[in-house]
């Protein structure tokens, strides 16, 4: 049964793979989406050039990643983390990063 939305303690049941949180805001550093084998790290910089100019973060889609991790240790300001390891105070940006695909 799924819980009622209207309950406060409803939380969103999305399944992120990996999450970006605060450490990329309004740097958007591409290291990650380079690396990226699976082309999952949202908006790319060249090929969606006016999109990424208007977001102040990166997002990678959970239905194109493939858990391979190869972004994470590549994030210079170490903003990537697997979903059940994002850090107390950024746990809002699994809701953002999800919210972005929607």
């Amino acid at each position: 049964m799924r819980p009622n939305q209207s309950d406060q303690t409803y939380k969103k049941e999305k399944k992120m793979t990996y999450v970006i949180c605060e450490p990329c805001i309004d740097v958007k550093d591409s290291a990650c989406v380079d690396v990226c084998p699976v082309d999952c790290i949202h908006p790319h910089p060249t090929q969606a050039a006016d999109e990424f100019e208007e977001v102040n973060q990166l997002y990678i889609d959970p239905e194109e990643c493939i858990d391979c991790g190869v972004c994470e240790p590549e994030c210079p300001v170490e903003a990537i983390f697997i979903e059940d390891e994002v850090p107390e105070e950024w746990e809002e940006f699994i809701d953002i990063n999800a919210e972005y695909f929607e």
